[in-house]
């Protein structure tokens, strides 16, 4: 009806009340009515009433004005990033932690978003990045192939799940070198291929534990520390998972305790509305690092 006036489903209103003229009010109508090709109001000395038809199509036209304006809240809200989906690739546990503490407090904020979790290790995650595939990736922050978007974030200490009756059980601190004639369990997928890493690093050849490829979920391998089949890397996020026969101890060296630093990786061609308000939360809660971000 282009930008004639609109009816409501209460009877016509006054002239005064919509602030226009009353015979400007009236050519509303009629040529509301012409393009209807209806009779839609009754005129009397007593005033405008819509006619039965009139009445039909006030309640009609007031449903259209209400979908309009709950899809316009909806296309907002969008726009605003609060409602939508945001897919999110990590290599870590967010069973407790960091990760887990951020995406609880973007769910208070955002909650009309759903959160699409993908988890894999850190190369596959830049690549599913790369194309698309997932929106911001969480991963370790040693990346120098990667040329778009960087935050760092937090850090974690690599620390050892041992089984309860392991001799060294009673440290309340290991070092590295007490584990080289240890089994370690790892897998392939995830953040331990980042962790196998690091244990390379403090090892030479062939004083090195043995490591013990798996290809089972974690709650898998720590039944199977709790049974004495190998000790188990993990960061410090894990160690919110009890296991019962399980112990959890840090590992140092002669530098105190190793660490894993992230950092959050997207593109900066995403145009994704979600992820705006994501990423301000990262920055709001690591402020510190947040001036570190890559240069646009």
């Amino acid at each position: 009806m282009g930008d004639r006036c609109v009816a409501t489903s209460k009877p016509p209103a006054s002239a005064d009340t919509l602030n226009i003229r009353q015979s400007t009010l009236s050519r509303c109508l009629r040529d509301l009515e012409h393009e209807v090709g209806v009779e839609l109001f009754e005129r009397t000395n007593g005033g405008t009433r819509p006619t039965l038809v009139g009445r039909e199509f006030l309640v009609a036209a007031q449903r259209i004005v209400e979908d309009i304006d709950s899809t316009l809240r909806r296309l907002r809200a969008h726009g605003r990033g609060e409602s939508g989906s945001l897919k999110i690739g990590v290599c870590s546990s967010f069973s407790a932690g960091n990760l887990h503490a951020t995406l609880l407090d973007y769910h208070r904020q955002v909650n009309d978003v759903d959160i699409h979790t993908i988890e894999g290790v850190k190369d596959r995650l830049l690549g599913q990045l790369s194309a698309g595939a997932i929106d911001v990736a969480i991963a370790t922050a040693c990346c120098p192939s990667w040329s778009d978007r960087l935050l760092p974030l937090w850090s974690e200490r690599v620390i050892v799940a041992l089984p309860e009756q392991h001799p060294l059980s009673d440290h309340p601190v290991i070092r590295w070198h007490e584990l080289s004639d240890d089994r370690i369990l790892l897998t392939q997928r995830g953040i331990d291929p980042e962790l196998e890493k690091v244990l390379v690093a403090k090892f030479n050849c062939p004083g090195r534990p043995r490591i013990l490829y798996q290809d089972v979920g974690f709650d898998r391998l720590l039944s199977l520390t709790a049974a004495g089949y190998g000790d188990l890397l993990v960061l410090e996020s894990a160690a919110g998972l009890s296991c019962a026969g399980v112990i959890y101890r840090e590992l140092h060296d002669e530098n105190g305790p190793a660490r894993l630093h992230f950092a959050a990786y997207w593109r900066e061609s995403n145009d994704n509305p979600t992820l705006k308000p994501f990423l301000k939360l990262l920055r709001d809660r690591y402020p510190d690092l947040s001036a570190s971000v890559v240069p646009e």
